[in-house]
């Protein structure tokens, strides 16, 4: 079987190729020994054909996980073709990789995409002039259009073994020298042998190591200049040289239309405004309207009739014993479905996030948050763990590694998880829906309150001795806006969907059979009503921990508890407990409604939202902490945030709607102030090594 790499930079449409390249035909997975995501398909017009997807990356120096595992891939197991996508409307900027790649020598074939976008720039690529100055087949693709991909493959099949560019003759004498003292044939190893890479100078010996520094010493005599500088410099003036000879101006004082776009967006003033206007947009769209009717015809026809009637009508003429009944009933279909219920608004929710991360608006978003962050001693580059937590907190978490600063990644680990996920959308949903039907602000106050409480937790970790220091700089590219690619948001959107439908048929099922045993059954096995079961007893003696907080009832404080399983099973639970008082899952909202006020109902959210997250985010945390003293601050940290701020709202709330200033009342307020302390006081000018 041929094996086709696709490699470009980030934002280069990559994904989108690959995508329709293989349609469904994908394999998902992670590269032996790490967590980045490994993803593989058969060309889908020929099955001998299977492309590999390698991570976006913008150089093959090593310096983030994403560049070795690409590295090693190509080393390694090298492919029979490589295709690099390239931004035709950056070209200058990605042909620095493209010069990387060419020095493995492996067929290559470079497909330049978006070129409709560089069209409407005024501005045209002379294909034969750029494929001569490279030495490889250079071929226009869109994948808004679905053009010449097919070209590009059997480009690819048929190319031969790239030639090597000629660097300056001082450092072509170099490199020929180090092939012959290190024995390395590989223009790429060469190269990376006289930048100094460690991962190739441990291959060497004492003598060899003392001859190839006096190589790289004489050289950069000659060059005026150091090491990697020769290199950069060298390869950057063959692209300018190349960008020169093949890109003209076909119009001139076209007008940018991103540029244009940008000074709204990106505006130091209206920028931040504009991007809490969409994300209220997003959730409205997503949770109140268009995604509630479908949520509400799943919950109040499909889980609340069809599907019970269905169930207990065949059970009934198969003559099942009452406890299986009652357990498939009140067990399974009534937590199951108090959950999928939800996943047209998940499904909502994403593909409206998709098409905005697919049009280039959150690249944006990072950009105007780093103005933010950084008043507050935050880097950007916290924002995007952030905004792929939106999507699952283990993920947000382990994008922490593009972070060099050991203290900004630290508080970034601790802080990502404040995003609600998707698996918090259903206590959402939930709480928006039942207790505030008619206003709009309440679903999207939890987006806005947890990137309030990164932001407000930030400022508190960074006047600490244990994390104050200087900020990471955040440099990222700003890609052109397009049309988003329609493949790839649906399946985006399928792919969180699907993901929420899985977990749910899996550890949720379990927790949720595990639930209805323990809420019909005391502790010696009889029968009971589920106030009298072990449930019950193990709720009510923590309840008194919730009871500050207005949801000091069991059923919600089990509720919470198995939240640390996995978010999802929130509701579940809620679906299978209050099942024996509703008699159908689809009447849930009835029964929290006569169980909790909405305050309580708020404050339940605001805890959930921002406490301790799932058992395996806890995990993806321990890794990326590597201390399990780390692992327990970190969780400590997010529970005392989440009991403060649940304490606060539903304390000050009561005191505002009731004119009662009572005892919690007054420590509320405390709480309130020894925040504001924290958050107002004078960091630490001295910072420590963190252990």
């Amino acid at each position: 079987m041929k094996i086709i790499a696709l490699l470009g930079n980030p934002n280069s449409g990559k994904t989108s190729i690959f995508n329709l390249l293989t349609g469904s035909n994908q394999q998902v997975g992670n590269w032996p020994g790490v967590t980045v995501e490994k993803k593989s398909g058969i060309y889908r017009k020929d099955k001998n054909v299977c492309i590999q997807d390698l991570p976006g990356l913008y150089s093959l120096s090593p310096y983030s996980l994403d560049e070795q595992v690409a590295r090693d891939f190509l080393v390694k197991t090298p492919p029979d073709a490589l295709i690099n996508i390239v931004d035709s409307t950056n070209l200058e900027r990605s042909l620095y990789l493209t010069l990387q790649l060419m020095e493995f020598g492996i067929p290559m074939v470079l497909a330049l995409n978006m070129s409709d976008l560089l069209e409407n720039q005024g501005k045209k690529i002379d294909l034969e002039k750029l494929s001569y100055s490279l030495g490889i087949p250079v071929i226009t693709t869109s994948a808004i259009k679905n053009k010449g991909l097919d070209e590009v493959i059997k480009a690819a099949l048929r190319s031969p073994e790239v030639q090597p560019l000629d660097y300056d003759h001082r450092l072509e004498g170099a490199l020929s020298e180090i092939s012959k003292v290190t024995g390395f044939t590989n223009r790429f190893e060469q190269i990376k042998v006289f930048e100094g890479d460690q991962l190739l100078l441990t291959k060497l010996s004492a003598e060899q190591l003392d001859e190839v520094e006096e190589i790289v010493s004489i050289t950069e005599k000659l060059m005026t200049d150091d090491r990697e500088s020769i290199i950069v410099n060298e390869r950057y003036d063959l692209i300018g040289h190349f960008v020169q000879l093949s890109v003209s101006q076909t119009e001139t004082g076209k007008v940018n239309l991103t540029d244009r776009i940008d000074q709204i967006i990106t505006h130091k003033w209206l920028g931040l405004p504009i991007f809490v206007f969409i994300m209220w947009l997003v959730y409205f769209i997503s949770i109140q309207t268009v995604g509630t009717a479908a949520t509400d015809w799943l919950n109040d026809v499909f889980f609340g009739q069809w599907l019970p009637d269905l169930i207990a009508n065949g059970m009934n003429a198969l003559a099942v014993t009452p406890w299986v009944q009652d357990l498939v009933l009140n067990g399974v279909v009534a937590g199951i479905g108090a959950i999928l219920g939800f996943v047209p608004q998940i499904f909502v929710l994403f593909l409206l996030l998709g098409i905005l991360e697919d049009s280039g608006y959150m690249a944006r978003v990072a950009f105007v948050m780093d103005r933010i962050f950084r008043r507050f001693g935050l880097s950007g580059k916290s924002f995007i763990p952030m905004l792929i937590a939106s999507g699952c907190g283990v993920a947000g978490i382990m994008a922490t590694r593009t972070i060099e600063q050991e203290r900004d990644r630290k508080i970034t680990i601790m802080v990502t998880t404040f995003m609600p996920c998707s698996a918090k959308l259903p206590i959402i949903a939930l709480v928006s829906g039942a207790f505030f039907p008619h206003a709009s602000w309440v679903a999207p106050s939890a987006y806005f309150l947890g990137m309030s409480m990164i932001i407000l937790s930030g400022i508190i970790l960074k006047k600490t001795r244990m994390f104050s220091g200087d900020t990471s700089a955040f440099i990222m590219e700003l890609p052109t806006y397009h049309l988003p690619y329609a493949l790839t948001v649906l399946k985006y959107a399928f792919d969180r969907a699907f993901s929420f439908v899985k977990r749910a048929g899996t550890i949720i099922f379990a927790m949720n059979v595990l639930i209805w045993f323990t809420s019909n059954y005391n502790w010696t096995l009889a029968h009971v009503d589920a106030g009298q079961s072990i449930l019950a007893d193990v709720g009510k003696v923590v309840a008194v921990v919730f009871a500050p907080l207005g949801f000091g009832e069991w059923r919600a404080t089990v509720a919470t508890i198995t939240g640390l399983i996995a978010k999802e099973t929130i509701v579940g639970t809620m679906g299978v407990l209050f099942a024996h008082n509703s008699g159908d899952s689809h009447q849930l909202w009835s029964a929290v409604q006569a169980t909790y006020t909405p305050l309580s109902a708020y404050s339940l959210l605001v805890f959930n939202l921002l406490c301790a997250p799932c058992v395996a985010a806890i995990s993806t945390i321990y890794k990326e902490m590597g201390d399990v003293r780390w692992t327990l601050r970190a969780v400590g940290f997010q529970t005392l945030v989440a009991y403060s701020m649940s304490f606060i709202i539903y304390q000050l709330g009561s005191f505002f709607s009731s004119q009662n200033f009572d005892v919690l009342s007054l420590v509320a307020l405390l709480v309130l102030l020894v925040g504001l302390y924290f958050i107002f006081r004078k960091g630490k000018d001295v910072s420590y090594e963190l252990s």
